[in-house]
């Protein structure tokens, strides 16, 4: 009895140590959950409008008076970028170009409305070319894509990208085609959006993690809130560190939207999913105004300050705290996603951004292999402080800038000249016309909407001040 007894136990013990292996290989040899993706994009908010500094070489990559602890957090834990950019100098064609890795050149989606076509203004010497305003339902969205490879899909906050319901482009929960006034059509949404938009943002990660199903959250700021809308004490913080009245709305908004980036990451590590969520920041444009130093210009502009903006990346194989110089751009955030999702099926070859997975899962200095060499920007307008429609190109050190007003193109050695005050054309024509040929080859592979001579222009109305261009077009996008 006994014998029997001791053999029974040990088959019993036998079995179960099995399974437990088995539960354990089973495990190890299981496919990896796959992760989740949240996308912030702030409104407005340039290199140099946070208290990180996006470039480890130059101090003045960060406010002196702004504080945002918890994107501080969020590149200690990740990898930020010195040379990332939207791509346009607007909000319409920036996010258009986020959501589809393609540029607003190919789009079409080139401004935020141009109104009158400007026959009827003389003061300026070119037409601009009449936008795309409604991003085509055919376009392949990031939302699409994750869509289709069994994510839950989510976006909340401001739209503008058209009209269409997000959902039309893959976005299955949202909070409607909001533009810059949000869902009550407000004049100064925020603060208010800002907390809401981050607590439907939770419900939506808490849901999905409760039933164990893969999520792209994306969620997009409003644009600030003025001093008078502003909390006393947050003026008085604020002034006491050195902004000024004209800073001081768009520094509280800033704070605001950093405080609901912490809910965020707070949420992630209470569900125990923050190893497994790529968390990226990004913005639409630089800040308006001339407040960008050391970069030049601001909104509206293709000079560094309109287009050179904050980028962080943090998530599952990622160095911490890492700087990377690569150039990089909105438009390389489909490709990303893509690979870090292990989607097997072939991008479009109309894709124009490049992945930045072997960037993020090195030491940062991997280079980006997209279809072309260069970067190339194109923004045919008359726009707040910029000197009228252009079109810019990187490559390596180098940014060559083409003024259709002029005919003119300035060359920018950037590894030495950041706030782009020493043009080199003259001094390199070879490279200029290199330069130039490649900007004409791309506008027309993709045939670029491009200005065209006003005929009836008069030289005696022009403004003397060009930063003046964009006079009629200073609402807020």
């Amino acid at each position: 009895m006994k014998s029997n007894f001791n053999h029974n136990v040990f088959l019993f013990v036998l079995v179960m140590m099995v399974s437990c292996l088995s539960d354990v290989y089973a495990q190890r040899n299981a496919a990896p959950r796959p992760p989740n993706f949240i996308i912030l994009m702030g409104e407005g908010q340039g290199w140099n409008s946070t208290s990180v500094q996006m470039d480890d070489t130059v101090p003045a990559s960060k406010s002196s008076f702004i504080q945002t602890p918890n994107l501080e957090r969020l590149a200690k834990e990740g990898m930020r970028f010195a040379n990332a950019y939207a791509a346009s100098p607007r909000c319409t064609p920036s996010r258009a170009a986020l959501f589809t890795g393609k540029t607003p050149a190919l789009l079409r989606m080139t401004f935020v409305g141009q109104g009158a076509r400007g026959e009827a203004d003389n003061s300026r010497k070119l037409i601009p070319p009449q936008p795309s305003l409604e991003l085509p339902e055919a376009e392949l969205t990031i939302a699409d894509l994750l869509k289709s490879a069994g994510y839950a899909t989510a976006h909340f906050g401001k739209w503008h990208v058209g009209r269409a319901n997000p959902s039309r482009h893959g976005f299955e929960e949202n909070d409607g085609a909001n533009n810059n006034g949000g869902p009550e059509n407000a004049g100064e949404p925020n603060p208010k959006q800002a907390y809401l938009t981050t607590e439907k943002g939770i419900d939506f990660i808490a849901r999905q993690s409760k039933v164990g199903k893969p999520f792209l959250l994306q969620i997009s700021q409003y644009a600030g809130r003025s001093e008078a809308e502003a909390k006393a004490e947050t003026v008085e913080a604020i002034s006491k560190r050195g902004g000024d009245a004209r800073q001081i709305g768009a520094a509280a908004v800033a704070e605001d939207v950093d405080i609901n980036i912490g809910l965020l990451l707070k949420k992630l590590d209470e569900l125990g999913i923050a190893n497994n969520t790529y968390v990226i920041y990004t913005t639409d444009h630089g800040t308006p105004g001339r407040g960008n130093g050391p970069l030049n210009n601001g909104k509206g502009s293709l000079y560094e300050g309109g287009i050179r903006v904050p980028f962080i990346i943090r998530g599952p194989g990622i160095k911490a705290g890492v700087c990377s110089h690569t150039r990089v751009a909105s438009m390389d955030l489909l490709p990303t996603i893509a690979e870090l999702a292990n989607i097997k099926t072939p991008l479009p070859n109309s894709i124009e951004g490049g992945s930045l997975a072997l960037v993020l899962r090195s030491n940062g200095k991997t280079a980006v292999k997209r279809p072309r060499e260069e970067m190339i920007f194109h923004f045919p307008h008359y726009d707040l402080d910029n000197d009228g429609p252009a079109s810019v190109i990187f490559l390596g050190n180098w940014k060559a800038y083409k003024s259709y007003e002029t005919g003119e193109l300035r060359l920018y050695d950037l590894a030495k000249d950041l706030s782009e005050k020493n043009d080199l054309a003259k001094q390199m024509p070879d490279k200029a016309a290199e330069f130039e040929k490649r900007l004409n080859d791309y506008l027309k592979a993709v045939n670029a909407q491009m200005p065209t001579t006003n005929p009836n222009f008069d030289p005696s109305k022009a403004p003397t001040d060009t930063r003046n261009n964009g006079r009629r077009n200073r609402r807020r996008n």
